[in-house]
């Protein structure tokens, strides 16, 4: 086990700031063992989303699991249109128990997407509110069973490799 002594506080001449400083001794030897845990690799909290927009073009971006699908079309310059601005209506608990979440949830349907691919399964269920807003803001033919707000996804391990399908936006700049 590699052993690390923390030496007293050293003091920066100019800033007069005072940090810690890591001295290894030494003798440091490696020791494995199987109940040590390490932190979570680059790898292990990035997954990769491929986006095809309504020219058929696709281009692949990383996402980092835990943020929204609109929060990592952002972050890569997709355009989706106006978020939703709002959490999830709902939280699932356990088998039994989904607790409301009172005053959140989308506002709008400018969002839409079209989810296929690895890991569709592990997003949340659609809401009536997500299924309302979705019916309020496309018409008919443009909803399918696979359309979800991008605000309302969630991203998980199990995404990796998943295709975001971009329908053709609404206009939403008119005064």
């Amino acid at each position: 086990m590699n052993r690390v002594v923390l030496s007293t506080y050293k003091v920066l001449s100019k800033a007069k700031l005072s940090i810690p400083v890591a001295r290894f001794s030494a003798t440091t030897s490696i020791t494995s063992t199987s109940n040590q845990t390490s932190a979570p690799s680059v790898c292990d909290i990035m997954i990769k989303l491929t986006f095809v927009d309504p020219s058929g073009a696709r281009r692949q971006v990383p996402g980092l699991i835990g943020k929204s699908l609109y929060e990592i079309s952002e972050m890569h310059g997709i355009d989706l249109g106006p978020c939703s601005l709002g959490g999830q209506v709902q939280a699932v608990r356990s088998d039994t128990w989904i607790e409301p979440l009172y005053g959140e949830g989308p506002t709008t349907g400018y969002d839409h997407v079209l989810l296929v691919g690895n890991g569709v399964e592990t997003a949340s269920p659609i809401t009536n509110v997500e299924r309302k807003l979705l019916d309020q803001y496309w018409d008919e033919d443009e909803i399918f069973p696979e359309s979800r707000l991008a605000s309302q996804i969630i991203l998980t391990k199990a995404m990796d490799g998943m295709t975001v399908y971009v329908p053709d936006r609404l206009v939403d700049d008119i005064p």
